[in-house]
């Protein structure tokens, strides 16, 4: 019998890439390079390498369009991932800083890229670089690299404020990049911007924005309804996992049906989900996360082979300038936005540097400027400049997002923590109340309003708490209360804190102002890490006086978390695992 070996076969080919790409990652890692940016780095190796060895491994440079539905339902894995990071009461407290980055975003960026393009780029390359060329060139600028950020994010096990807002931000930006696209491909197609007929509208390129985004959210909106209908209805538990695949799979397939962005609608489809039933995403992400290694690896592989790293050569000085321009916008945009936001310094200086990398947004926004013929005229610049600059990118853009993460304290952080539950958004600042009832009905409120709420109804919640508090008041020394309820099911506690820089007239037996309030819901079964908690905010609060001002008077709740995470805080906020340690 005859073996008929073909090395063209796609399985084979898939399987080469991954080892491939496995290998690449393992060595950057051990270079304590992320190891996404050693997936990309052998995804362009292979490229250059295949007309040598086709022979063998069947890869030829246009291999990877045969591997097009798995690419876009990894990529649609992570825009429903993102999109699902989007928990808006979960994000409660970062709706300023959000907006204003997204605001930053969507105008330092473009417009220092468009600037220094036309301007600049023209005394380069005079007769190659048009405006038209230019406008999207910082269009596709905007866009950012959601996979590989939180990929990058992952692997340093980062956690803080930095890391929060990156995450959050990072789907929006790409919708922000989207639309900006939509607007001005639309109008330069038809004819603005140095083209024959300056007739263009602004209408066209309004309503062209407002069908992306109406369309894809409702086809995102619709299948994710359909499997929210058929989880509480058919579908068992056990398959909450493979329907949310089907959610990603139905999105991305009807969004391209309808000639809009599968990216837009897989995004749309996490934040409905997250929103309307969150308990399904963590279903999702544990299904995926076993496999998550093989989809990412081969992805940013074969992204890698996408990539022409001899266009840097062709037009190298431009190249140059906006790999400079982006991240020159980036970073401007990120620091000012951050700074009216008033979050940490630690925050406002390194959010630009962790945004800087460029990923498959971008690709795609590219290679609809190469099939429009309304735009055959910039094409090729885009082509060639926009890739070879995503190529850098690539590169050297996660080992920024990681330098930064170092860098703002957040890296190495995700290890469980005595004060997890205190995270952002169950912080609150400005608290007011005439009375210890007006207080904790206040905080209750804001408590159940948050995803991780106690497991009985909030009037029955308030009832005990008051109950412990008739029995003796949990006014301690030094501004600090903590009322507190123990329930019968729960599986952690959990909590929100309260903090009034000018102090409250609680009646403490100190008589002094209580500045901070701790609501405690705690189960019986987590009493042992309730009494660890009391302990370590009474020691914190009486023994460090720089601790307890810096707390009292947060600005944000932002600032709240700083304080209470930062390391100079781990005797209040330490590791559970040293805690064993130590009683060990």
């Amino acid at each position: 019998m005859a073996i008929d070996f073909s090395p063209d076969h796609v399985l084979y080919q898939l399987a080469l890439v991954l080892v491939a790409g496995i290998i690449g990652g393992e060595i950057f890692g051990q270079l304590r390079l992320p190891k996404v940016t050693g997936w990309i780095a052998t995804g362009i190796l292979i490229r250059a390498t295949t007309g040598h060895h086709t022979a063998i491994t069947g890869l030829t440079s246009h291999s990877v369009q045969d591997f097009a539905p798995y690419m876009s339902f990894v990529l649609g894995y992570i825009a429903f991932t993102v999109g699902a990071a989007l928990h808006f009461a979960s994000l409660r407290n970062s709706g300023r800083r959000l907006g204003m980055l997204l605001l930053g975003e969507a105008v330092f960026t473009p417009a220092v890229v468009t600037f220094l393009m036309i301007f600049v780029g023209r005394m380069i390359a005079p007769d190659e670089m048009t405006m038209r060329a230019g406008i999207l060139l910082a269009a596709i600028a905007i866009a950012g690299a959601p996979g590989t950020t939180i990929l990058v994010v992952q692997e340093a096990r980062a956690r803080g404020i930095l890391t929060r807002t990156l995450v959050a931000a990072v789907a929006l930006i790409d919708m922000v990049a989207v639309g900006a696209f939509a607007f001005v491909s639309s109008y330069l197609a038809e004819g603005g911007a140095g083209g024959e007929a300056w007739h263009s509208t602004w209408s066209t390129a309004v309503v062209s924005v407002g069908r992306e985004f109406g369309l894809a959210f409702c086809v995102g909106a619709l299948s994710a309804g359909i499997a929210l209908v058929l989880s509480r209805t058919l579908v068992s538990p056990a398959f909450l996992g493979p329907t949310m695949v089907a959610v990603i799979l139905g999105s991305w397939g009807g969004a391209s049906g309808l000639n809009v962005s599968g990216i837009l609608a897989c995004t749309f489809a996490g934040i409905v989900v997250s929103n309307l039933r969150h308990d399904v995403v963590r279903s999702a992400e544990a299904y995926l996360h076993s496999i998550g290694g093989v989809l990412f690896a081969a992805f940013y592989t074969f992204a890698g082979m996408n990539l022409d790293f001899s266009l840097v050569m062709n037009a190298a000085g431009l190249v140059v300038l906006y790999f400079l321009a982006r991240f020159l916008g980036k970073y401007v945009g990120a620091f000012t936005a951050m700074s009216l936001a008033d979050v940490p310094p630690r925050v406002r200086n390194y959010l630009g540097l962790a945004l800087v990398p460029h990923g498959g947004v971008a690709v795609g926004l590219i290679l609809i400027v190469q099939s429009d013929p309304r735009l055959s005229d910039s094409a090729q610049l885009v082509t060639t400049v926009g890739l070879a600059a995503l190529a850098i990118n690539q590169l050297v853009g996660p080992s920024g997002a990681r330098f930064a993460l170092f860098k703002a304290g957040e890296a190495g952080k995700d290890h469980p923590r005595l004060l997890d539950f205190l995270d952002e958004h169950h912080i609150t600042v400005d608290v007011s109340g005439k009375s210890k009832d007006d207080v904790i009905r206040t905080l209750s409120a804001q408590l159940y309003n948050t995803q991780d709420r106690p497991t009985i109804p909030q009037d029955e919640f308030v009832q005990k708490v008051f109950e412990r508090e008739a029995l003796a008041s949990t006014c301690l020394s030094q501004g600090l209360m903590v009322p507190h309820a123990i329930l019968d099911s729960g599986q952690e506690i959990t909590g929100i804190l309260g903090i009034s820089s000018e102090g409250l007239d609680l009646g403490a037996p100190d008589g002094h102002p209580v500045h901070a309030v701790l609501l405690l819901a705690t189960p019986e079964s987590d009493r042992n890490r309730h009494l660890e908690v009391l302990a370590a905010f009474a020691r914190a609060i009486t023994r460090d006086i720089n601790l307890r001002e810096q707390l009292y008077h947060a600005r944000s709740a932002a600032h709240a978390y700083d304080v209470l995470h930062a390391e100079a805080a781990e005797d209040i906020n330490y590791f559970l695992e040293d805690a064993m340690e130590r009683h060990a």
